[in-house]
């Protein structure tokens, strides 16, 4: 081989290689989004870059001036994102609206208003990204706020209150609103109240004034000391899985046309548990197979469980550390690969790699330093 051709070959590798380098740095395909409480540390709402190839991540903004963005939502339209300011009276309880600049992963913050309740714990956004829909635990409520064309939020336009309690005298001595998730076909809207032991379940019409009534049924009872927390359907739409906080269940149900059958109930808990429950979160892998649930109390925990193809059922086939304290929230990457889970306690996000066969987690060794991590939400980069 010539010697010269060897020598310009020594002389462009270097700068081949860092071409490369630089060109994998912006392969991330995920802006991350992450909610947090301000209690301690955090200034807001995080925002990362994220390989849905490789799982790294990195930070590229932070969102501050807002109290407690702890729960997230992002509208149909991938630009504008919502979040709740979870404080415990209604004069301050709100929901802010911001902008989310693809190019450089801004956010920016556009206007705040009441979420017409206290403690507001969830968000959500209808199909058309017309209305936003809060759930305000404290007060046991839900709202129902307009979209402006500029994506600010208006002031709520409806706001139905829930009334009763249940048999946990410390956790049940009246309505808790913690989830507000639609069915697939955005026609009904699902209530999870931990308060009641009861799931509303309400028609859907994105036209005012009375956008959300009860339907027939208009909910589903749990036993008494259950705790509903968050719900979440099946891709294929015909199943929906609910996580109990309090006795750390999981029912599942069949779907149909706004009516929920109950099939199944299991535990989350190892026999013979006999530690703190809080069941938390829950979500089913992208290709249907597998249903995922967070333990927060004694076990810091993900279970998860094989669902049956033809009938929704669940079989548990494992669980797996979460690598921290209370992980409120985890969510499963577009890809399917991976899970990050979000440890409220400890300060951390572990991410995960997942065998789309087993359904089994390991860590990947990735792991974000951020204090209070509540919710996380992915959207794509737009180039």
């Amino acid at each position: 081989m010539p010697k010269l051709f060897l020598t310009v070959c020594a002389w462009l590798l270097p700068g081949l290689l860092l071409a490369q380098d630089t060109t994998a740095g912006q392969e991330a395909d995920q802006y991350l989004l992450v909610g947090t409480y301000t209690k301690k540390t955090s200034e807001g709402i995080y925002v990362y870059t994220f390989n849905t190839q490789t799982g790294a991540v990195k930070h590229v903004s932070t969102a501050t001036g807002v109290d407690n963005p702890s729960y997230l939502a992002i509208a149909p339209d991938q630009q504008h994102v919502y979040s709740v300011n979870e404080t415990g009276t209604e004069r301050t309880g709100g929901v802010s609206a911001f902008l989310l600049d693809h190019a450089s992963g801004q956010l920016q913050l556009l206007n705040k208003q009441p979420a017409g309740g206290e403690g507001p714990c969830y968000i959500n956004t209808d199909q058309d990204g017309r209305h936003v829909l809060v759930g305000n635990y404290a007060s046991g409520s839900l709202s129902v706020l307009p979209v402006q064309a500029d994506g600010k939020v208006g002031p709520p336009l409806q706001t139905i209150q829930h009334t009763g309690s249940s048999v946990n005298k410390n956790r049940q001595e009246k309505p808790h609103v913690h989830c507000v998730e639609f069915s697939p076909d955005y026609r009904f809207l699902y209530v999870p109240d931990l308060g009641i032991d009861k799931v509303g379940i309400y028609q859907y019409t994105p036209e005012p004034p009375l956008m959300l009534q009860e339907a027939n049924p208009s909910y589903v009872g749990l036993p008494p000391g259950s705790g509903p927390r968050h719900i979440t359907f099946h891709p294929n739409g015909k199943w929906a899985y609910l996580i109990h906080e309090l006795d750390g269940k999981v029912s599942a149900y069949r779907y149909d046309t706004g009516r929920l059958t109950p099939v199944q109930t299991v535990s989350t808990l190892p026999a013979g548990f006999k530690g703190v429950i809080s069941g938390a979160d829950i979500h089913v892998s992208p290709d249907g197979k597998f249903l995922y649930a967070s333990n927060r109390g004694s076990l810091n925990n993900i279970v998860y469980y094989a669902i049956h193809p033809n009938s929704g059922k669940l079989q548990r086939k494992g669980q797996q550390s979460t690598g921290g304290k209370t992980p409120r929230n985890f969510m499963i990457d577009p890809s399917g690969h991976f899970l990050l889970a979000a440890n409220q306690d400890t300060d951390n996000i572990v991410v995960f790699k997942r065998n789309t066969v087993t359904g089994a987690l390991k860590p990947t060794g990735e792991e974000i330093k951020v204090s209070m991590p509540v919710c996380l939400k992915m959207v794509p980069v737009q180039q």
